[in-house]
């Protein structure tokens, strides 16, 4: 959401999705769930028209990004981590995913502040949080 709508640690987030998109491989994931998350809040804040182009361009690979099916085993380890950290059930798939792929999550959500310094094989990039 950050780089969608322009907001602190977007340059961040850019830089990532252009390397992706430079190395011909697609190194950004993103959880069908997460996926989900940005078009309901895409589409509350800029109507159905730009959620449905970034759900559409995300899915085309217009957007360098690797959309990640929600599995059985997926489900079950998000909610583990659900059940262990107070975080969201979107961040557990979230965190959930960059512990599979081995990739670091960029995040500026100080809701997985404790699961990052309780896990040490979770990377994070922490983008700047949001002023007010």
């Amino acid at each position: 959401m950050a780089w969608l709508q322009n907001e602190p640690g977007a340059n961040q987030v850019e830089s990532y999705l252009q390397q992706a998109q430079v190395q011909g491989e697609q190194k950004c994931f993103v959880s069908l769930i997460n996926l989900g998350e940005v078009y309901y809040q895409l589409y509350r804040k800029r109507g159905a028209d730009r959620a449905d182009r970034f759900w559409n361009d995300a899915l085309r690979g217009v957007i360098p990004l690797s959309v990640v099916e929600v599995t059985r085993k997926r489900v079950l380890e998000s909610s583990r981590l659900k059940a262990r950290y107070p975080i969201a059930i979107g961040d557990a798939f979230a965190a959930q995913l960059a512990l599979e792929m081995r990739v670091p999550l960029l995040t500026g959500d100080p809701e997985l502040e404790i699961f990052a310094a309780s896990e040490p094989s979770f990377q994070v990039v922490w983008l700047p949080k949001r002023a007010g």
